[in-house]
C-alpha cells in the first residue's frame, strides 16, 4: 500500500506518501488510505505526534486527475443511487479528510516537505502545525492556472496563517514558489538539506513529546478553535435555525422556541471561554500533577496521557 504508516517507540508516527510514478498524486484508493492513516493516528492514544512526508521529487500533489475524476464521478452516482454514505469502505469525504480539511485533529502534525507541494499538498500543508522543507521543495496553489479552484481548505486557511498580502500572492498569482521564498513568507518553520529533512522533523517531534501529551493537544485545540471561531459559531447557529424551524412546524408554543434559544446561549462559547474550559480539564489530569512533582524532584517527567 503506497501510504505507509509506521510508529516508533517514542509515540511518533511517520506517514509516507509513496506513489512516485504520479508525483505522489492520489486516486480514490490512496485518498481513502490516507484518510484511514489520519484516523488511525487520531484514535491511537499511544500516538502523540505525526510526521507526514513523500518519496522521490514530490511531497503530495493532490488528486491524480487522469484517474480520480472519472472514479469519483462514478462513485458519487453509485452512492447517490444506493442512498448510502459509504460504499466498500470508500466515503465521499475521503479527499477532504485526507488533506485535513475542517477536521478537529488536535494532535500535532509535522510536514517534512521533500519536493513539490502543490494542489492537495498545499491543502494538507494548511492542516500541519510545523513545516520543514528541503531547498528543492516548491510550493504552489496552481488551480487558477487550470481554471480550477482549490477547494480543500487553502483559500480559508492560508490568509489566516500568513500575512494577507503574501497569502494573496500565493493564491492569485498561482506561481511556483521556492522553499527559501516560502520560508520568508512564513509558510515554513525551517529549510534544511534534503538529507537532514526527516531528522529535523523528528527533532521537532522530540521537542513536542517531551511535553505532556494531553496538554499539548488541548493547546492546539484552543489555538484552532480561536483561529476558526466563526466555523464553530456558524454550525451552532445553523443547528439552532433547524431546531426553530422544527418547533414552528410542530406548532409548539413560544416556550419551546425560547428553550432552543436558551440552549444556544448556553452552548455558545467565546475562544477565551473555550480556553478556560480546556485549562480546567488539563489541570485535573494526572500529568498535571506529575509535571510539578518531577520538577520538584529534579527528574524528567513520566507522561501517561491521563
Amino acid at each position: 500500500m503506497p501510504i505507509h504508516y509506521e510508529q516508533d517507540s517514542e509515540h511518533v508516527v511517520l506517514i509516507t506518501i509513496d506513489r512516485p510514478e504520479t508525483r505522489n498524486a492520489a486516486d480514490m484508493e490512496h485518498f481513502k488510505a490516507l484518510r484511514e492513516a489520519w484516523e488511525q493516528f487520531a484514535a491511537d492514544a499511544g500516538a502523540w505526534v505525526a510526521i507526514v512526508t513523500g518519496v522521490g521529487e514530490a511531497f503530495f500533489s493532490g488528486a491524480d486527475l487522469k484517474t480520480y475524476v472519472p472514479e469519483i464521478t462514478k462513485f458519487q452516482k453509485e452512492i447517490s443511487e444506493k442512498g448510502a454514505t459509504e460504499l466498500n469502505g470508500f466515503r465521499l469525504d475521503d479527499g477532504t479528510r485526507a488533506v485535513l480539511r475542517n477536521w478537529p485533529l488536535y494532535k500535532p502534525v509535522i510536514a517534512a516537505v521533500n519536493g513539490f507541494c502543490t494542489a492537495g499538498g498545499m491543502e494538507m500543508l494548511g492542516g500541519c502545525d510545523v513545516r520543514v522543507a528541503c531547498p528543492e521543495a516548491k510550493f504552489a496553489v496552481m488551480e487558477p492556472k487550470r481554471g480550477l479552484f482549490a477547494g480543500g481548505g487553502t483559500t480559508v486557511r492560508l490568509p489566516r496563517q500568513i500575512p494577507w498580502a503574501l497569502a494573496m500572492e500565493f493564491l492569485l498569482c498561482a506561481d511556483l514558489i521556492p522553499a527559501d521564498r516560502a520560508f520568508e513568507m512564513g509558510l515554513l518553520n525551517a529549510v534544511v538539506p534534503r538529507g537532514e529533512l526527516l531528522d529535523a522533523a523528528r527533532e521537532y517531534a522530540r521537542r513536542m513529546i517531551a511535553n505532556a501529551p494531553l496538554a499539548v493537544q488541548a493547546t492546539k485545540q484552543s489555538a484552532l478553535q480561536g483561529l476558526y471561531f466563526d466555523e464553530d459559531l456558524t454550525k451552532q447557529l445553523r443547528a439552532a435555525v433547524r431546531a426553530l424551524r422544527q418547533v414552528a412546524a410542530e406548532g409548539a408554543d413560544a416556550n419551546a422556541a425560547a428553550e432552543v434559544l436558551e440552549r444556544l446561549g448556553r452552548d455558545l462559547r467565546s475562544p477565551f471561554e473555550k480556553e478556560s474550559k480546556l485549562s480546567s480539564a488539563i489541570f485535573q489530569t494526572e500529568d498535571a500533577k506529575e509535571g510539578p512533582k518531577a520538577f520538584a524532584e529534579k527528574r524528567p517527567p513520566i507522561w501517561n496521557a491521563r
